[in-house]
């Protein structure tokens, strides 16, 4: 997430024709768009690393991220069922926005998150899996 949005904010239009998701299928490159959410994607890669040191207190961190990723995801999928994006971008998506999307949304379900907490703090205390 972090690589990606160096390169988004660095070269901008590069990582547009590029990156291997058929951007141009989604219009003319906008420079400035591609960096501000280039930064975003920076800050949320860092916002992750963050919360892996101190789960159990940094949940709030993690579901704006999360929320971020899943209504990213959801965006996709409704530009392809309304036919803004071509049906190719259900598999052009998938990997590098539905996946993390429905991953980090599944994480942020409380239950699944208090087995994480806790499977993270045995692992803190034994330092085993």
């Amino acid at each position: 997430m972090i690589a990606n949005g160096i390169w988004m904010v660095s070269r901008a239009i590069q990582w547009f024709f590029h990156i291997p998701v058929d951007m141009p299928a989604t219009g003319e490159p906008n420079g400035h768009l591609i960096r501000d959410v280039g930064f975003a994607y920076i800050v949320f890669g860092f916002a992750l690393n963050w919360c892996v040191f101190r789960l159990e207190s940094r949940r709030p961190v993690f579901l704006m991220v999360s929320f971020f990723m899943v209504v990213h995801a959801l965006g996709h999928i409704t530009e392809i069922l309304i036919g803004l994006l071509p049906k190719s971008h259900w598999w052009i998506d998938f990997p590098l926005v539905m996946f993390p999307g429905i991953v980090l949304g599944a994480l942020a379900i409380p239950r699944v998150w208090a087995s994480l907490v806790s499977n993270h703090d045995a692992v803190k205390q034994t330092g085993t899996l």
